[in-house]
């Protein structure tokens, strides 16, 4: 007979996003999801539609530094990678059954309610968990960051000091 515990099979998560560039509140909504999950899976969009600043190679780059110099990242288990599928056929692949979505505000929740409900329509097995931002991180996107930058603001209290000094390099040219 087997013990209940030698069928657990880890719980992987999925936090998909563009990550255009990595903020505060993504890495909020990390640190935050790696308490849930037994392995998270960031999940870096190749969406060329969106006009992305930096590459999918300065994206994934970004985030694995940033990860690497979090000391809340110690001992948990992730992988930053890079997809260009359809989000429920990487999921799969990944042999996943959560998709992790981070909620700023309300105006947020139509649309992701809408994508939570379409992913569901395309695999019932998967679930979409969704969680908020801490307070101080609401209000921080990756847009208005780039667009803070573009414009010589100071971006310091929305992102780390490697994606700051990213972004003053990528806008320099």
């Amino acid at each position: 007979m087997t013990s209940p515990a030698s069928k657990h099979q880890p719980l992987i998560g999925v936090y998909p996003g563009t990550f255009d560039p990595v903020t505060l509140g993504h890495l909020d909504i990390i640190e935050r999801a790696l308490k849930v999950v037994d392995h998270l899976v960031i999940a870096i969009a190749d969406s060329q539609s969106k006009g992305p600043l930096f590459t999918v190679e300065e994206r994934k780059l970004l985030l694995e530094t940033d990860m690497k110099n979090n000391k809340k990242m110690i001992g948990k288990s992730y992988e930053v990678v890079s997809f260009s599928k359809l989000l429920m056929e990487f999921v799969l692949d990944m042999k996943a059954r959560v998709i992790v979505r981070g909620l700023r505000a309300v105006s947020d929740f139509e649309y992701e309610f809408q994508m939570a409900g379409m992913n569901a329509y395309l695999n019932r097995d998967i679930e979409t968990m969704f969680l908020m931002s801490q307070d101080k991180h609401q209000f921080i996107s990756s847009r208005f960051v780039k667009e803070i930058a573009r414009h010589g603001g100071d971006v310091s209290h929305f992102a780390t000091p490697n994606v700051v000094a990213a972004l003053k390099k990528k806008l320099k040219k």
